[in-house]
């Protein structure tokens, strides 16, 4: 039974708050709901910032003993939401951006089967929240993603979508509905202002195959980030996914600090990555500070791969054994960079330095430092079947952000000729990015075939996100 008092209000405290919590200042943020609950005890939004603070502390902390403890605030907010007026727009929202937010965190202990019995109870009610209130615009700040993602889920994965959900959508649906929001964000005052320039800008990235649109719409909205944790986060992320190491760099450099900011050490291992994505001689400094300060799971063996790798560069081999040892020891094996370079590690190679070297330039963004580093080798320097095919992969995705199509084509030919039946990823990327070249020149049936055989190749790393691009072509091609 709804109480008579409760309701869902913005007010301007907790407004306040919850950008408090978007800049990562957790201590203002509780300080400013206490005051809140002071005000107004009957102000059901309460739970809804509330939230978000939980979620950002386990999602940035890694840590099972914080997720179990702060678990349990879930079902008492939802208890507390389910007593608030059932004719407000909010009363569904408000429940599913609860079992969302709780979805999301659970991905980070592997607790896939919880995670998707949450993401679907919070489809349905966000669907049934757009059929009560079909112009209330939050409700498609979510469904926008979620319909979008469910239609380039692949195929291999798709049984536990119908199993398990009701989910359904396409990836063009969900672009309209995020659109949809930021052109109403554009003309109205909009809480969710800032959140939905970054959803809108991860699914150009992730799923649109579109870096420069993303980069632009980050850039479009209101991230601060001189002054906010997380929009140094994003800003710096989307550029290292953009090709703007530089950009990257910058961003991290100048982050604000201080006591009032959750700590969010994982910033320092961005730093590093790009960092030495330069070939900067400091990248270890970062890096070592994040292995060294943080206490969750991920990115701690990539880390320690990282700072091998940074050995190795700067001519110190048994600096290189200690740390791939490491990898071996220390972390989880969850992520898929953690993954990879436990696979490394264990294999016992030493990475070719020119190869390393050509692969750190290009992933910061430093192509034609790569092309010239990398074109003063040809295949017959290279001694064993993996370095050769490397080699060609490489010079395909070289020669293909130098807008050299002709010759990126060819190179990615060779790779997946070469390597089709190899466990190693490099002949799924080619044929994926053959399609990225076919679809920007208008070849349709030559993009359909590329993203076709993409699927085909079953790669023992990587698979998953690459088929998921790979959907995601077939899809745009529709």
């Amino acid at each position: 039974m709804a109480s008579a008092e409760s309701h869902f209000t913005w007010t301007p405290n907790l407004k306040n708050a919850y950008k408090k919590v978007l800049a990562l200042r957790f201590k203002e943020a509780n300080s400013l709901l206490a005051q809140e609950r002071i005000n107004d005890s009957e102000n059901l939004m309460v739970y809804h910032v509330e939230n978000y603070i939980d979620f950002f502390r386990v999602y940035i902390n890694e840590e099972k003993s914080e997720f179990d403890r702060l678990e349990a605030n879930k079902n008492r907010r939802l208890d507390k939401i389910e007593e608030g007026d059932e004719n407000s727009p909010y009363y569904l929202y408000l429940q599913a951006t609860t079992r969302l937010h709780w979805a999301m965190a659970r991905l980070k202990f592997e607790e896939y089967t919880t995670a998707a019995f949450e993401v679907n109870k919070a489809f349905k009610l966000l669907t049934k929240n757009v059929e009560k209130f079909p112009d209330f615009l939050p409700n498609k700040k979510e469904l926008g993603i979620l319909h979008a993602a469910v239609g380039t889920i692949p195929d291999n994965y798709r049984w536990m979508v119908e199993m398990l959900s009701s989910l359904e959508g396409t990836f063009e649906q969900g672009k309209r509905e995020l659109e949809e929001v930021i052109s109403y964000a554009q003309r109205q005052d909009f809480i969710y202002e800032e959140e939905i320039y970054v959803l809108y800008g991860y699914l150009l990235l992730h799923l649109g195959n579109d870096a420069d649109g993303s980069w632009e719409i980050i850039n479009t909205g209101h991230l601060n980030a001189k002054k906010s944790l997380m929009g140094t986060f994003i800003m710096a992320n989307i550029a290292m996914r953009t090709d703007r190491g530089d950009d990257a760099i910058a961003v991290l450099k100048n982050r604000p600090s201080g006591a009032a900011y959750h700590p969010f050490y994982y910033l320092d291992y961005m730093l590093g990555l790009a960092k030495l994505q330069r070939l900067d001689k400091d990248a270890d400094v970062y890096l070592k500070r994040y292995v060294e300060r943080f206490k969750g799971m991920n990115f701690i063996k990539d880390a320690y791969q990282k700072l091998a790798w940074h050995a190795l560069l700067f001519d110190n081999e048994s600096t290189y054994q200690q740390y791939n040892n490491l990898v071996k020891s220390k972390g989880a094996e969850i992520v898929g960079s953690d993954k990879s370079a436990l696979k490394d590690a264990k294999a016992g190679e030493v990475p070719n330095v020119y190869l390393l070297k050509a692969r750190l330039l290009f992933d910061g963004g430093h192509f034609q430092k790569a092309y010239d580093l990398l074109s003063t080798q040809c295949e017959t320097d290279f001694k064993t079947k993996k370095t050769q095919l490397e080699h060609s992969y490489r010079m395909g995705r070289i020669t293909h952000k130098l807008n050299q199509d002709r010759y990126a084509l060819d190179f990615y030919q060779a790779t997946i000729d070469n390597g089709k039946h190899e466990g190693w990823y490099f002949a799924c990327r080619a044929a994926l990015e053959r399609g990225h070249i076919f679809e920007k020149q208008g070849k349709i049936s030559e993009a359909k075939a590329a993203y076709s055989l993409c699927l085909s190749i079953k790669p023992d790393e990587h698979k998953t996100g690459l088929h998921q691009q790979g959907k995601a072509g077939l899809s745009r091609l529709k």
